[in-house]
């Protein structure tokens, strides 16, 4: 278990105050103080009541699994979480894949529906003659009765199928809860630079001055003045390449809150750095609630079902039905000097029917085949997710660890040796005893270190990001 070098009192301290921002680190820069840079088998009663309890499960209310937000830290930043719960309301895939998930709910009320009754008209053209008369029509209802138990599995693999859209819904939103959170971190970290290389603007101005007083004054080359104007070129040159990747992490942010590309987003002033407690084996293990673990979990349970109805779908099906014969009374002579008893009654039939899966039969082997086959590529592609969260876990933690690493070498190592250089520098400038390239070089340094340690800063961040996605919760901080 790791905790952030920073944490602690440390962690109060902003990025602002870590890169040093303002004019106090110009003055200490210059020389006068350095800052700090931081599945039964139910007969017909019990079938009809497992069915219509699947249905209620199924068309009620929406699973909490699914509705509930994914879990995911802001680490108190109130202006991400607010982003984050625009972008779950308004981002245009989250909305297509709940559509997707309601849809797929109101399917299994159709699976275990009974098949529509057939209602079937008989109009004899030639009117059949019976004792008590000709008939003239025939009227029927059938009603297709299902084998025991099919309905239910048809319910219960329309129910499974939903369970995993439900699953795929979540997975949506925690994905763009991290692309959220890694658009807002690029944002955070571009805006740092921007001050950063404004400060730098600054400095090499700062030290333009005293290069031409050296000039006017005889100590100095005109060369030096020179090369610091080239030098604060590639300053307003690189601010300008950070101004094109912010507008390129702004439209991407814009798009995932449903905005226009072109909607403005005020500059981003990231906290500090969270102490967070990586332990590998328990993340791993809390990863099986991952979402698509989840639903691959789903998968396999309804191939499981697909099998068992594949299975009885070997067993017949049945149907009933009644029926009414419209008979007209006796015409002939002899009908009308003695009418029979019954004359001119209609008939009435009750029917029962099944059918013969037997002579099928290998078209039901092929369809069990197909069903068990299908089961087979469930399990594997439960483990291949399984396997593939793990691999995750187990690089982004140790992403993690390696940048914590690099932050401390920064913060107590890179950053003050960095300070102290420039510090020295500038005092044997100012005396003669060092040229222009010595100072650039100084100053390079310390830009470079600073630079360095915002982009660790961001990249902690989106690592977190990154884990929360991979395990499908919140990575523990440290308090």
């Amino acid at each position: 278990m790791l905790g952030s070098p920073n944490g602690g009192a440390g962690a109060a301290e902003t990025g602002a105050s870590r890169d040093g921002a303002g004019i106090a680190d110009r003055a200490a820069v210059s020389g006068r103080t350095v800052g700090g840079d931081q599945a039964h088998r139910p007969g017909l009663e019990d079938e009809q009541r497992a069915v219509q309890e699947e249905v209620a499960r199924v068309s009620g209310p929406p699973s909490e699994a699914a509705e509930t937000a994914p879990a995911y830290a802001t680490h108190g930043d109130a202006r991400l979480a607010a982003l984050i719960a625009e972008a779950l309301d308004r981002n245009p895939r989250i909305r297509e894949a709940h559509a997707l998930w309601q849809a797929s709910r109101h399917r299994a009320p159709q699976a275990a529906a009974l098949p529509d009754p057939v209602l079937a008209v008989t109009q004899h053209a030639r009117f059949p003659q019976t004792r008590v008369g000709p008939q003239t029509t025939v009227l029927s209802v059938t009603q297709p009765v299902p084998g025991f138990g099919k309905r239910a599995l048809r319910g219960q693999v329309a129910a499974k199928a939903a369970e995993v859209r439900a699953e795929l819904h979540r997975a949506q939103r925690a994905e763009v809860v991290r692309l959220v959170k890694r658009a807002y971190y690029d944002l955070g970290y571009v805006d740092r630079a921007l001050a950063i290389s404004r400060e730098e603007e600054e400095l090499l101005r700062h030290s333009e001055v005293l290069a031409r007083s050296r000039y006017a004054q005889g100590f100095g080359q005109q060369a030096d003045v020179l090369r610091l104007q080239a030098e604060i070129t590639r300053a307003l040159n690189r601010r300008e390449d950070l101004r094109r990747r912010r507008v390129d992490a702004e439209a991407m942010l814009n798009a995932l809150l449903d905005r226009d590309a072109a909607a403005p987003i005020r500059p981003v002033a990231l906290g500090a750095r969270p102490a967070t407690a990586i332990d590998g084996d328990a993340l791993a293990a809390s990863g099986r609630a991952r979402p698509e673990v989840q639903a691959a979990q789903r998968r396999i349970e309804g191939a499981e079902r697909e099998m068992e109805l594949a299975r009885r779908q070997r067993r017949p099906d049945f149907s009933v039905g009644v029926s009414w014969g419209h008979v007209l009374g006796r015409r002939d002579p002899a009908g009308r000097a003695a009418p029979p008893a019954g004359d001119g009654q209609d008939v009435y039939s009750v029917m029962v029917g099944m059918s013969l899966p037997f002579f099928r039969a290998a078209r039901y082997d092929a369809a069990f085949r197909e069903a068990a086959e299908r089961s087979t590529s469930a399990r594997a592609a439960y483990r291949t997710t399984v396997n593939e969260t793990e691999r995750a876990v187990r690089s982004t933690g140790f992403r993690l660890q390696s940048i914590e690493r690099q932050v401390a070498l920064f913060e107590n190592a890179l950053l003050p040796q960095a300070g102290q250089s420039l510090i020295a520098t500038e005092a044997a400038y100012a005396a003669g005893g060092a040229g222009v390239v010595d100072l650039l070089d100084s100053q390079r340094v310390l830009l470079d270190v600073r630079f360095g340690l915002a982009r660790l800063d961001v990249d902690y961040l989106k690592a977190l990001a990154d884990l929360e996605r991979s395990v499908g919760a919140a990575v523990p901080e440290v308090p």
